[in-house]
């Protein structure tokens, strides 16, 4: 199957921070979750991709063609949206849509009515009179509209209840179903990613630590919630944390009969004991008093 997006060796270069060669791929079908603490360079690397930022090196691709080449007839194909809409405030959706329509050759106004009754999106409110879970409908309405095969969002559950979370992911598995489309979306939340995603790609200071299925990351790791405060097995964590009354953290799955035999019984993780701890074996030592 051939990739619907590829980056291939990105880098960029600020004062104070490098996308150091960054480089994965997103097939049709997949929902790929973008994942990194704040400030490890996943919207530089969205901004890279549509060309908003230049990059000094490396390649981007769009449905087997070089974005730098072909940006405007790729960006016909690609939904785009960054975390929070703030453009034209006072406009109703009805004015949006009709701006937007204009830079979209295959914009269907037929399909973007019908998504918004679908996402009961009063296209006559103002963007600012939106919630933010309206936002992002707003913006799966347009990309859907005019036929996007790749849609690329920032943060799209950032800030939204439970309920509309739950509303958003359930679309997000829709678009991908008949296998022609794929999702690309940056997130902090991974509990929205144990219920959607199929692939994981992991950023952490500008570099990319895995990219690949969501199956193979949750299997490459065990959890331990060790009650009997065995301290002779720490050096066999990956990274562990102490309690008042355990001792948690994650270790690899080759360590697992080593905990066993101490009657301490490895779990799977899910992606946020995994995210947090592998974040705490790269954080330098620091101590302070409070």
């Amino acid at each position: 199957m051939s990739d619907i997006l590829r980056l291939e060796n990105v880098r960029k270069t600020y004062p104070s921070f490098t996308l150091k060669d960054v480089s994965f791929s997103v097939k049709p079908g997949q929902i790929m979750g973008f994942i990194g603490r704040n400030g490890a360079g996943k919207t530089t690397t969205l901004k890279c991709i549509m060309n908003l930022i230049h990059y000094e090196s490396g390649k981007i691709s769009a449905f087997e063609t070089d974005m730098s080449k072909n940006e405007l007839e790729n960006k016909q194909r690609i939904g785009f949206a960054l975390s929070e809409l703030n453009y034209y405030p006072n406009k109703t959706i009805r004015q949006l849509m009709n701006v937007t329509k204009r830079f979209y050759k295959q914009f269907d106004e037929k399909k973007f009515n019908e998504a918004c009754r679908l996402f009961n999106l009063n296209i006559d409110k103002k963007l600012e009179e939106l919630s933010s879970g309206m936002k992002v409908k707003y913006s799966v309405a347009i990309a859907l509209s005019h036929h996007a095969e790749l849609l690329i969002l920032d943060e799209p559950t950032s800030g939204l209840d439970p309920v509309s979370r739950d509303e958003i992911l359930d679309i997000f598995r829709q678009i991908v179903k008949n296998k022609d489309r794929a999702i690309l979306f940056s997130t902090h939340i991974t509990s929205d990613l144990d219920k959607c995603a199929s692939d994981i790609t992991y950023i952490h200071d500008g570099e990319i630590i895995y990219s690949g299925t969501k199956n193979d990351f949750v299997n490459s790791y065990l959890f331990i919630k060790d009650k009997t405060f065995n301290k002779e097995l720490l050096n066999e964590y990956i990274a562990y944390k102490e309690f008042d009354d355990r001792i948690e953290g994650l270790i690899s799955p080759d360590k697992k009969d080593l905990f066993i035999k101490n009657k301490i019984e490895p779990q799977e993780p899910d992606l946020e004991q995994i995210m947090v701890y592998i974040e705490r074996s790269k954080k330098e030592d620091e101590s302070f008093d409070l």
